[in-house]
């Protein structure tokens, strides 16, 4: 459980993790690269979210400043998993400042996220969210959505990590995750029932057009 009574999502290897954590600040190599193997998936999809291609860079940037501030960490295994995001997400935006790019946000109202759909749940969502065609779609929600929902689900923090991590209310983070995956399951259901719904439509309209020269009456 998280601050407050909330269930971590992803909490798997915490254990493992707070223990490797504190061999690998004793200078225990092999457990540094435990806690590699357990946290960069996540981070890496995190930052995939945030700078695109360019998140393998931005990793590598941010585990060099990890291992190098590592002794100042204080924290379990959750706490590290807040804490490299953290430090990976300034790298990132570091990054986005010398690239001169800012994430972008859709231009999608907001009467468009209660419209129903094949996709009307967060589970297909969340399904899908460690594809790239998912973490492209993510880019181009608003940012605090975007990073919201990568830190909740990809990452796996709780509320009060991520909002710590973005510097916001742990209720701030919430709604805007909440309202990210919302809009990330309308993106995904649309594009589930997109191609269909354009075959279906050709070809009635070839049938009203066959329909109107082969019924002309004979002048």
């Amino acid at each position: 459980m998280g601050q407050g009574g909330e269930p971590r999502r992803t909490q798997a290897y915490d254990g493992e993790l707070g223990a490797a954590v504190a061999r690998a600040q004793e200078g225990d190599e092999e457990a540094f690269a435990v806690a590699y193997r357990i946290v960069q998936p996540g981070l890496l999809g995190y930052l995939r979210g945030l700078v695109g291609g360019d998140a393998e860079d931005v990793a590598s940037d941010a585990w060099l400043e990890i291992a190098r501030d590592l002794g100042r960490f204080r924290g379990d295994g959750a706490g590290f998993r807040g804490w490299t995001a953290t430090i990976a997400r300034h790298r990132a935006l570091d990054h986005l400042r010398r690239q001169r790019v800012r994430p972008r946000g859709t231009a999608l109202e907001q009467d468009v996220l209660d419209l129903p759909g094949s996709y009307s749940t967060y589970d297909q969502a969340l399904e899908s969210i460690t594809t790239e065609r998912a973490l492209a779609l993510l880019r181009q929600l608003p940012r605090d959505q975007a990073e919201a929902v990568l830190l909740r689900v990809v990452v796996g923090l709780d509320g009060p990590a991520a909002a710590r991590v973005l510097g916001k209310r742990p209720g701030a983070v919430r709604t805007a995750a909440h309202r990210g995956l919302k809009r990330l399951a309308r993106q995904l259901g649309a594009e589930g029932d997109g191609g269909g719904s354009a075959q279906e439509k050709g070809k009635q309209g070839k049938g009203k057009g066959k329909g109107r020269r082969g019924g002309r009456p004979a002048e």
